[in-house]
């Protein structure tokens, strides 16, 4: 019986560590989509192909996503 529990727990952990690291993972690349794309919008000004006006707009909420990420990492403690 107590191999059984222990196998349990052994599995349960395992489980958990593992969707931990592929969060952990989605999180990270999120945040990099963010600061890539922030980065088109500012090559995009400054190339002309958007309104300035409007380009501001979508930066703000762009970086304002970035921000929650980056504050749900560090209140969940997770690095890379």
């Amino acid at each position: 019986m107590k191999k059984i529990l222990i196998s349990i727990g052994v599995l349960s952990v395992m489980s958990f560590t593992t969707n931990s690291i592929i969060n952990i993972y989605a999180v990270h690349e999120a945040i990099d989509n963010i600061q890539d794309m922030k980065e088109w919008m500012i090559q995009d000004i400054e190339q002309g192909r958007i309104d300035p006006e409007l380009a501001e707009h979508y930066v703000f909420w762009l970086e304002a996503s970035e921000n929650e990420l980056i504050d749900f990492c560090k209140k969940n403690k997770a690095t890379n």
